[in-house]
């Protein structure tokens, strides 16, 4: 049974960032505990992480100390190679990976870079490694100046030389391909594989991962940053040197261009500076000034003055050298590059079928579900039929981030409610990456459907004495504005709260999405997402003291969630006693409503009253309720009142950890979930994706 899988290349610059990306998503959601190996690393200056490493790390927040993660660096293996010791090698790597294997259940293994250029046992020494470490290879390739007969050809003998060590090849990966040609190579990579035996990828050439970032070419220039520090993780989509006069320079300008000039052409510093705070000139990425002329006080003073959105950078060559140093930089991926990671993602599970490799490298099911196995399912749910969701609070930070990072994804189609001047404004000043060819923004006054709305909403509220000016200011309210893109099928759900109340962002809702045929109670659930499970709280945001047929209800909603989101619903009627013990109107209650679910839903499993502790520890219920189908192991712990749940589930969220993904509404016709005013980025994602699933008709 296989527990691990090698990322070979056979060349520099392969793009396996994408994969080994891609492929610790996956696993993460497949697979409870997933480690990361490199075996051999590039040489490090002191107190310096491999970049790999640190990515791959802290992006998935890996559990593992970075010193066990690699066995040698690139210095040392060739030391040993010179001293005969070439066994050592082999010997120190085995190690390394066994303790790894000893602690996960699955272990991505990262090969080596090809730093050096023409290294001719490179590829021989991965051979060797997954060989040794008994663990089958997945090969990338470069399309990158060459044709698809040499990219086949490639592949080709790569996969002979481990056919011929007897190491297993699960999949081959043609990368930066370009798209007028995936067709034909797709065709001749089939002539060549056995597509039963192996998996067969091509990925298109992406050119938000091609590009280098402003940081990047710093790095490679050893330059000096004069200004937009926050701003380096820009992306040069093409450069051209400013040496012409402004006013013919400026037609030459591009989206995301690089500028390049002379750092005492203040003409140019200044006038694309303008250009890029202009909305009739594309915005540009950042600007290099060239000869190591920092320009004079009164211009950096000015510069200053106008907190520039862009970085200018100082480096200390000519204009022709810098200019063919900038052609030359390869792009890499790095942590703190959030935007590159999750295109990166986004681009493996669109061209890879993900369930057929997982299929291929994963031959055992889990019992657990850890939280990002939750959340992996999640998004490949959303994933599979996607739906657009309305934002009203366009112009929080916190919405702004996280509809960067779903539209990165491409997991859900996107409309922000604000103005388009101040969103951009927002993003700018923010630096935050928002792809604005693929999210729609809105300003109600300014909709082409705002007259359309307000008739509407007169027409659904003139029999509660709502007039035309009344609807047109209720229209004018991002929170109605919002739900009636929902109720007219302009948009299939809505998620707002961060700077609302709950009662804001639910009135409209209940005014005329209104609840479905068989529901009384508009409810909430939490997926709290501890570290082996996910459980089901409900209701900890809407109803402050329900009575037995509300909670029944409540009940029956929040298993009937769990259900639609993969949980199997094992309820337990929360109380201070369990079993027949208490009594008093509060145990009665949740006796009566236990008794309610039994008699409408005999098929759901179902214990109450029962204590938080035996409800979820096995040996506290079977002492208690030796003959429960539920205690010990319930997944949807339903809470006799607001106050209980509210601060049950914070209590569990804070001392132990736990991912608590809602409030999920429930009973609503359509979708519209509700966020905290302190909720966070993830909590926004989170609430999206599950949002965009109810939307399914889940």
């Amino acid at each position: 049974m296989s527990k691990a899988v090698y990322v070979a290349t056979i060349e520099p610059n392969s793009g396996k960032s994408i994969v080994v990306l891609g492929l610790m998503r996956m696993l993460l959601g497949k697979t409870p505990k997933v480690g990361y190996f490199r075996p051999i690393i590039d040489d490090l200056e002191e107190g310096e992480i491999d970049n790999h490493i640190n990515t791959v790390i802290s992006h998935f927040e890996l559990d593992i100390n970075v010193k066990k993660v690699y066995a040698f660096t690139r210095s040392e293996v060739l030391k040993k190679y010179n001293q005969g010791k070439s066994g050592e090698i082999i010997d120190g790597i085995i190690k390394k990976y066994k303790h790894l294997e000893e602690k996960f259940d699955f272990i991505l293994v990262e090969g080596t870079d090809f730093s050096n250029e023409g290294s001719i046992i490179e590829f021989d020494i991965n051979v060797l490694i997954a060989k040794n470490l008994g663990i089958p290879t997945i090969i990338v390739a470069s399309a990158l100046d060459k044709t698809n007969e040499e990219l086949v050809g490639n592949l080709k003998l790569a996969y002979d030389s481990l056919y011929a060590k007897d190491v297993e090849v699960l999949a081959v990966v043609a990368n930066k391909v370009i798209q007028s040609e995936e067709a034909s190579l797709n065709e001749n990579l089939s002539q060549e594989f056995d597509e039963d035996e192996i998996e067969i990828v091509v990925i298109p050439r992406i050119n938000s991962l091609i590009n280098p970032t402003i940081k990047e070419i710093v790095k490679q220039l050893e330059g000096k940053v004069l200004f937009g520090k926050e701003h380096l993780n820009n992306q040069a989509g093409s450069y051209g040197v400013g040496a012409m006069q402004l006013r013919n320079y400026l037609t030459h300008l591009k989206e995301n261009s690089l500028v390049i000039t002379p750092g005492d052409r203040a003409d140019i510093i200044l006038g694309v500076l303008q250009a890029n705070n202009s909305a009739n000139y594309p915005k540009i990425s950042g600007i290099i000034l060239t000869g190591g002329i920092i320009p004079e006080p009164p211009i950096l003073k000015l510069i200053e003055g106008v907190t520039p959105a862009v970085p200018i950078i100082s480096v200390p060559n000519g204009t022709f050298a810098i200019t063919n140093k900038i052609g030359a930089i390869k792009s890499r991926i790095y942590a703190d590059n959030q935007q590159k990671i999750n295109t990166s993602i986004s681009t493996f599970d669109k061209y890879v079928n993900v369930d057929r490799l997982a299929d291929r490298l994963i031959t055992f099911k889990s019992e657990s579900i850890t939280p990002s196995m939750f959340q992996y399912n999640l998004l490949k749910r959303a994933l599979k039929h996607k739906k657009h969701i309305v934002l009203p609070e366009g112009l929080d930070e916190r919405i702004l981030r996280a509809a960067s990072r779903l539209l990165a994804l491409d997991v859900v189609e996107l409309t922000l409610i604000g103005e388009i001047k101040k969103i951009k404004n927002k993003t700018i000043e923010l630096d935050i990456p928002l792809d604005y060819n693929k999210v729609n923004i809105v300003s109600p006054i300014d909709s082409p459907h705002y007259e359309e709305y307000v008739e509407t909403f007169y027409e659904l509220r003139k029999h509660k004495n709502v007039n035309m000016d009344m609807a047109r200011d209720m229209m004018a309210d991002v929170s109605y504005f919002g739900t009636m893109m929902i109720y007219k099928g302009h948009a299939d759900g809505m998620v707002s709260g961060a700077i609302h109340t709950t009662q804001h962002t639910i009135r409209p809702a209940l005014q005329f999405i209104k609840t479905k045929p068989d529901v009384k109670v508009v409810s909430s659930v939490f997926f709290m997402c501890l570290e082996d499970r996910v459980s089901v709280f409900g209701d900890c945001a809407i109803n402050p003291n329900p009575n037995a047929i509300e909670l029944a209800e409540i009940a029956i909603s929040s298993a009937e969630s769990a259900q639609a989101f993969g949980i199997e619903p094992k309820i337990a009627m929360l109380s201070y006693s369990s079993g027949t013990s208490g009594k008093g109107e509060d145990v009665d209650i949740v006796r009566e409503a236990t008794k309610i679910v039994k008699d409408k839903r005999p098929d759901l499993k179902i214990e109450g009253p029962i204590q938080y502790d035996a409800a979820v520890d096995m040996r506290v219920g079977k002492s208690k309720l030796p003959n429960s189908e539920v205690a010990g192991q319930a997944s949807v712990l339903i809470f006799p009142d607001l106050n209980t749940g509210n601060n049950t589930y914070k209590a569990v969220q804070r001392e132990t950890g736990a991912l608590a993904i809602g409030p999920m509404l429930q009973g609503l016709n359509k979708p519209v979930n509700d966020l905290s005013r302190g909720c966070t980025i993830d909590d926004v994602y989170n609430t999206v994706i599950i949002t965009a699933i109810q939307a399914q008709g889940l």
